[in-house]
């Protein structure tokens, strides 16, 4: 592969909601720039209480050590166990999720050599324990050998209606995917049993830079999974052979060390005024999945009406578009350094229902679109967005949605599209629907958030204009 190409895979890992502009630099005022009159409603219901551990702290991993762990601390003659700062003490049972997500460009000693990425676990009591996996993936940057699951940044259009085949652009984008799909790949079981008194590994996968250039790759991970009992988890990273995985024992020594890997991004302090680094996570989250009903407030439908209106995605501190609602999940326990909430919700699943009724005496026909309008927090009357799709890409994933209907009123069942989203782009024709007075109809839409995206989203649904020649947007 050319190396421009993956130089860009390089600089399009890294979400640019992570960092600021650098110091003394204005923030940057757009010549092309469209401002949308409409409504921007919080999204109703809220995320459940299903744990997440969420490993993404540091992403360019450049040291072996604990990523994440919830293994009881430690403690011992000469300290405490308040100053073992490598375990977070949290035990697992019945529904819980992993979210992981890293980058490795190398060994500096040896710069083909591959980083393992092992997944521990070890019941708190004395008896086995079944681990089952409910759904997951995972997936590299790029593969090196054949039978690796693997999906490059691929320069992808806007929208793509995905049919048969899967369609991804980047690791975070086609595990997302996969989420969506039910589907699950070859590297991962589907049950465990494991024995008490030890660690044991789950998976113990690669991240490989071997005949790479530049040496950069990259991988996702997320599992859903249901545990019998308590259980401990943890993520090591290991340097090893590219053809064959370290021993258990090698990583139950590098958990056993207490030695974490080095984080990355330190945040700016909750509260803080000005620009925010939001850094990233490293830590167990609560929430796994937003689920809604989409209605006018007191009604138990969504009335057809004359003028857009839109949802956040993944709303954040200082990116809430005038809502006041920051719908980012918040940590339980997490590592010193790292972000002190989960930005970003990556791994999030939201499954939201649209029911639509026209209360009118007229036919009415809406048009449901994903956008990426330009990040404000102190506007809910209008969203902003460049008429040129050049910016960074801000989206890149997988969307859900049932129950759209053809011209001719034929049910289209469940369509996916797969969507590459610019910093402020408005968002393509996802599908129509057309009302008859006093009809009502659902519409259920559905996302994993993907690695690799920069929030916020928008859920759209605008109106179009009834005419008998080709439809056209309201502006």
């Amino acid at each position: 592969m050319k190396l421009p190409t993956l130089l860009s895979i390089a600089l399009l890992s890294v979400p640019a909601a992570v960092l600021p502009p650098p110091a003394g630099i204005a923030a940057p005022k757009y010549s092309d720039l469209e401002q949308r009159k409409q409504q921007i409603r919080p999204l109703p219901g809220k995320l459940d209480k299903v744990l997440m551990v969420n490993d993404n702290n540091p992403e360019l991993i450049t040291s072996e050590g604990i990523l994440i762990s919830t293994f009881p601390t430690k403690s011992t003659k000469s300290s405490s166990a308040k100053t073992d700062k490598s375990n977070l003490a949290v035990s697992l049972n019945g529904r819980f999720d992993l979210f992981s997500h890293h980058v490795y460009a190398g060994h500096p000693d040896q710069l083909e050599s591959t980083l393992w990425l092992a997944v521990l676990a070890q019941p708190l009591g004395n008896k086995p324990v079944q681990l089952t996996l409910l759904a997951g993936s995972t997936s590299l940057s790029q593969a090196t050998e054949a039978g690796q699951t693997a999906a490059p940044f691929l320069p992808l259009p806007t929208l793509i209606a995905e049919t048969t085949i899967p369609i991804a652009a980047g690791p975070g984008s086609r595990v997302a995917g996969d989420l969506l799909r039910g589907t699950r790949v070859p590297e991962l079981p589907i049950n465990w049993e494991i024995p008490p008194d030890s660690p044991s590994a789950l998976v113990v996968l690669p991240i490989p830079v071997a005949g790479l250039d530049p040496l950069l790759n990259g991988r996702n991970l997320q599992m859903r999974l249901q545990s019998s009992g308590s259980i401990s988890l943890a993520i090591v990273a290991a340097y090893g052979n590219p053809k064959v995985a370290p021993l258990l024992s090698r990583l139950v020594e590098l958990l056993q060390s207490g030695k974490l890997s080095t984080k990355e991004h330190r945040p700016t302090p909750r509260g803080s005024s000005g620009k925010i680094v939001y850094s990233r996570v490293s830590g167990i989250q609560l929430g796994s999945t937003w689920k809604a009903t989409l209605t006018d407030p007191g009604s138990p439908v969504l009335n057809a009406i004359n003028t857009p209106i839109s949802w956040p995605i993944s709303s954040l501190e200082k990116g809430s578009l005038g809502t006041g609602q920051v719908q980012t999940a918040e940590l339980t326990t997490l590592y010193d350094g790292t972000a002190w909430a989960a930005h970003g919700n990556y791994g999030v699943e939201y499954d939201l229902t649209l029911p639509l009724h026209n209360g009118s005496n007229q036919t009415k026909t809406y048009l449901l679109t994903l956008e990426s309008p330009l990040k404000n927090d102190n506007n809910n009357a209008s969203l902003n967005f460049r008429n040129s799709a050049t910016g960074p890409v801000m989206y890149r994933g997988l969307i859900e949605v049932s129950g759209l209907k053809s011209q001719a009123r034929v049910s289209m069942g469940r369509r996916r599209f797969h969507l590459v989203l610019r910093q402020g782009q408005k968002g393509p024709d996802l599908g129509r629907i057309t009302l008859k007075p006093g009809e009502t109809h659902n519409i259920r839409v559905r996302l994993v958030y993907p690695a690799d995206a920069t929030p916020p989203q928008v859920l759209t649904l605008l109106p179009v204009k009834q005419s008998k020649s080709t439809p056209t947007i309201n502006p």
